[in-house]
């Protein structure tokens, strides 16, 4: 008569025995370069997303000093942090008095009034980050 304890024993061994060889069947069909004596430790760094900003205007065309509105995204850049708007004149990038921060989505709203009358080239600046140039017409 086969004892509970050798029923158990007999049992083990056999699920032992196949795993072994499951084992050793990868073992086999793994290529060359996988048998290596020393494992390979491959560190990664997170990439943080580059920094960008995206900016469209309310409208393309409007009065002297009339209110109108730019929104946009923004990505890698800080909830809470300044966008400023820049206006070029004469060539040069000029900081304008309309900032506002960015919210926790990463999206913006800023209020515009314009008085330069024409073509004005625009864009939305965070630190070194600056949006495409927009043009807004003021008549």
């Amino acid at each position: 008569m086969v004892s509970k304890r050798r029923s158990l024993r007999i049992a083990v061994v056999g699920v032992l025995g196949a795993a072994s060889l499951a084992l050793m069947g990868t073992a086999v069909a793994a290529p060359p370069a996988a048998h290596t004596a020393t494992p390979v430790v491959v560190a990664q760094k997170a990439v943080p997303a580059k920094a960008g900003i995206t900016a469209k205007p309310s409208v393309s065309s409007v009065r002297a000093w009339q209110l109108f509105r730019v929104t946009g995204q923004t990505t890698g850049l800080k909830a809470g942090s300044k966008v400023t708007l820049q206006q070029k004149q004469h060539g040069k990038w000029v900081s304008l008095p309309a900032s506002t921060s960015i919210s926790r989505d990463g999206s913006y709203s800023l209020g515009v009034k314009l008085g330069l009358k024409g073509k004005n080239d625009l864009r939305i600046v965070s630190g070194t980050t600056a949006s495409p140039v927009f043009n807004v017409t003021v008549r």
